[in-house]
């Protein structure tokens, strides 16, 4: 792992639901270190139930304008990457992967499908290690609740 990026593939599982309105369900459920496994979808799971697909050939980058949402990431007791995919040809494909909150917040609000899997421990360490060089959190302001009493005379 580098400053520049971590690569990823993440793999999305579909599942088989007993559903009047939907014959299965599509979610993210992990990333694993790309070892080089190649850039098209492939099916590495099923037992009728369910199938996992790898999908590899992503890049997980940080940038220091994000800084404080992965802070708010990395100090939560379950740490996430966020994961937002599509449909592409009756197959749910990734399209971007991020661990900032704050992306993945304006992805959801504009109606994108994201899911967020556990964060592996390598990651939550190189991710934390670019929050402590680039992340100062704002001091508090000392003075009382309203801001006439904060005012100077």
């Amino acid at each position: 792992m580098n400053e520049s990026g971590v690569h990823l593939a993440v793999i999305m599982e579909r599942k088989v639901l007993a559903n009047k309105w939907a014959d299965f369900q599509w979610e993210a459920i992990g990333v694993i270190p790309d070892a080089g496994q190649g850039a098209a979808p492939r099916r590495i799971y099923e037992d009728g139930r369910r199938e996992h697909w790898l999908h590899a050939g992503f890049t997980l980058e940080l940038f220091t304008d994000e800084a404080e949402f992965y802070f708010a990431n990395i100090t939560l007791p379950e740490p996430r990457v966020f994961i937002m995919w599509r449909f592409e040809n009756d197959l749910a494909r990734p399209a971007l992967v991020t661990v900032s909150y704050g992306v993945a917040a304006r992805m959801m609000d504009a109606g994108e499908q994201v899911d967020g899997v556990p964060m592996p421990e390598a990651i939550r360490d190189w991710v934390a290690a670019f929050v402590n060089r680039h992340y100062k959190p704002e001091e508090k302001k000392k003075g009382g609740r309203y801001a006439s009493t904060r005012m100077k005379s």
